[in-house]
């Protein structure tokens, strides 16, 4: 009883604080690639107190429903965003036996849970009353269903080559030389990943300059910060996931007993490659998105499935 505990609270604490530094490391990153002074100054020493005055700005805000919303509905989306990731997060390993829930399943399971999000920005884009809000719902929907299949595929290429669907037995079965072996998977992976999450350049549903941020318009105050807080533990779950899958976990130089300083360490070093991603690239156009999508991933991901099973096979 009290190891469950434990586990569950050591969940909990960690989705609590993971995605805030990932929201605090955003800004930092953003204020040195792009020289946005108040990032950097908010509170003194390196712009520490900025997450702090979003926080209250976004407690001070009214949190408003439509008079036209369906307001139970309304006000559950945002919890339906963010929730599934918390679910997800306990089932990544961290290290050998550091994990919330070691499941025989485990890559299944989170992958199942992650495409649960997307009810929460449907259910916004329905509930708000605004056709313009539907619109943007209907578009991450379409968005998460182009991306789910490789996004899905890159990923089951790996439980082949390990023989396994448990994540620990995953990362267990790592080998330095699936870094060339697998490493179209993890472009098409990654590339998915931020296409699921709607993180630019795949941010077209929620593009605040021309769609207002699409499911979300009618939404302010905390339940606004609720779904931006998704977003983050999103990012969250996609870099560990990445790092688990594809870059060994808690595989790297030492004794066993710091694995989870290499998961954490990996898992930054995504969750950076993510943030300096939307610095980088525009914003693709909806055609754009789908070809990338049909014509590219998907075919990549297949093949990249196909060479995984005959090199299984052969070996």
């Amino acid at each position: 009883m009290l190891e469950f505990v434990v586990r569950v609270v050591g969940v909990i604490v960690a989705f609590l604080v993971a995605p805030l530094v990932v929201g605090q490391a955003e800004h930092k990153v953003m204020a040195h690639m792009q020289s946005r002074l108040g990032p950097m100054y908010a509170g003194g020493f390196h712009g520490w107190a900025q997450l702090v005055a979003d926080g209250v700005k976004f407690v001070q805000k009214e949190s408003v429903v439509p008079a036209a919303a369906d307001r139970r509905i309304f006000e559950w989306a945002p919890f339906v965003a963010i929730l599934p990731y918390m679910a997800a997060l306990a089932a990544i390993p961290i290290a050998p036996g550091i994990v919330g829930a070691d499941l025989d399943s485990g890559l299944f399971f989170v992958l199942a849970v992650m495409s649960v999000g997307v009810l929460g920005s449907l259910m916004a884009g329905w509930a708000s009353g605004n056709k313009y809000s539907l619109l943007g719902g209907l578009r991450v929907a379409a968005q998460l269903m182009s991306y789910e299949l490789p996004f899905v595929l890159s990923a089951a290429s790996v439980a082949v080559a390990a023989g396994s669907l448990s994540l620990t037995g995953i990362a267990n079965a790592w080998n330095p030389w699936w870094l060339l072996w697998q490493l179209p998977g993890l472009v098409v992976f990654f590339i998915a990943g931020l296409a699921e999450l709607q993180r630019p350049p795949f941010d077209m549903p929620v593009a605040d300059s021309e769609v207002i941020f699409g499911p979300y318009t009618e939404y302010t105050g905390l339940r606004f910060a609720l779904f931006l807080l998704a977003e983050y533990a999103g990012i969250v779950i996609l870099s560990a996931l990445t790092a688990v899958l594809f870059l060994g976990g808690w595989s790297g130089p030492g004794p066993d007993s710091i694995g989870w300083i290499w998961t954490i360490l990996k898992t930054a070093v995504v969750a950076f490659i993510v943030i300096w991603v939307r610095v980088s690239f525009p914003r693709m156009r909806a055609d754009q998105l789908q070809k990338l999508a049909w014509q590219v991933l998907v075919p990549v991901a297949l093949l990249q499935l196909a060479i995984t099973g005959i090199g299984v096979v052969l070996t």
